[in-house]
């Protein structure tokens, strides 16, 4: 046995990813007195500015975004009383297909093993036991997603840890009900293109193939907070318009795929630390 503290590392994109996907279980794991890490490898300058100033709009200073974001990521971190921060800070790539793909710096453009290189030194600092990324698509093909996935996974060949590994994902089930409720709440949706909504078909799992659905209920009212204090985007933060009761209701649960595994738990499971503890 060992005096180390049982820890969840979680790799994300941007600056409010943490509380879109995980709040839930960063908010409950610490209140069960686990260890939290945050990795957040992006700067998130290509968000939106004070105003709501789009990126390549007169006004739009990344670096000035990249600042207030910062600011709003510590905010969240303290309402989900994540224990430690880590940001690589590469450049925000921007969504697929903006010029900011390419530009020096971006994280799109770094190399993978250099990336993995810097998350590996973390992970052999904090020796997390379980460790949260996206899939390989991003979950929704966001270029930073991706890279953040692929970093995770080449970090982890690069060490000799064995921790839990799983990748964030919503059953389909949950996607037709996010669709009702967007509409319910008057968001403007137009008709996607085939080639679209053929991609929005891909996002997310079926129920019976997603191997972990962890109960984050009472956590649900942190993790509201935690996405209001990036306040900078609300704008593009739909579950804020639901209100915290609303959101409580349909935001109780967070899904996940585990991908690696040593202790042999039984799927589907209800706790990340199954096996652990």
């Amino acid at each position: 046995m060992t005096d180390r503290p049982l820890t969840l590392m979680a790799v994300h994109a941007h600056p409010d990813d943490e509380a879109t996907g995980t709040g839930g279980v960063l908010a409950r794991y610490a209140a069960e007195g686990i260890r939290t890490v945050l990795v957040t490898c992006t700067d998130g300058g290509c968000g939106d500015g004070p105003g709501g100033v789009k990126p390549g709009e007169p006004g739009h200073d990344p670096a000035a975004v990249a600042q207030m974001r910062r600011r709003e990521l510590a905010a969240s971190c303290d309402v989900l009383k994540i224990s430690d921060l880590e940001m690589l800070d590469y450049a925000d790539s921007g969504m697929i297909g903006w010029p900011s793909n390419d530009a020096p710096g971006s994280f799109w453009r770094t190399p993978v093993e250099e990336g993995a290189a810097r998350l590996a030194e973390l992970m052999r600092h904090y020796r997390p036991d379980v460790v949260v990324t996206y899939d390989e698509n991003g979950f929704y093909g966001h270029p930073d997603h991706i890279q953040s996935h692929r970093i995770t996974m080449a970090a982890l060949e690069m060490t000799e840890l064995t921790p839990k590994v799983y990748w964030t994902t919503m059953p389909r089930s949950a996607m037709q009900r996010f669709g009702e409720t967007m509409r319910e709440f008057g968001e403007d949706m137009p008709e996607p293109d085939p080639a679209e909504a053929a991609a929005m078909a891909e996002i997310g799992l079926p129920d019976e193939e997603i191997s972990t659905w962890v109960d984050t209920t009472a956590f649900s009212g942190q993790k509201f907070d935690a996405l209001a204090a990036h306040a900078s985007q609300g704008e593009n933060i739909f579950f804020l318009k639901m209100g915290k009761e609303r959101f409580g209701e349909l935001m109780g649960v967070e899904t996940f795929v585990r991908v690696k595994d040593a202790t042999g738990a039984d799927v589907p499971e209800n706790d990340l630390f199954a096996g652990l503890r």
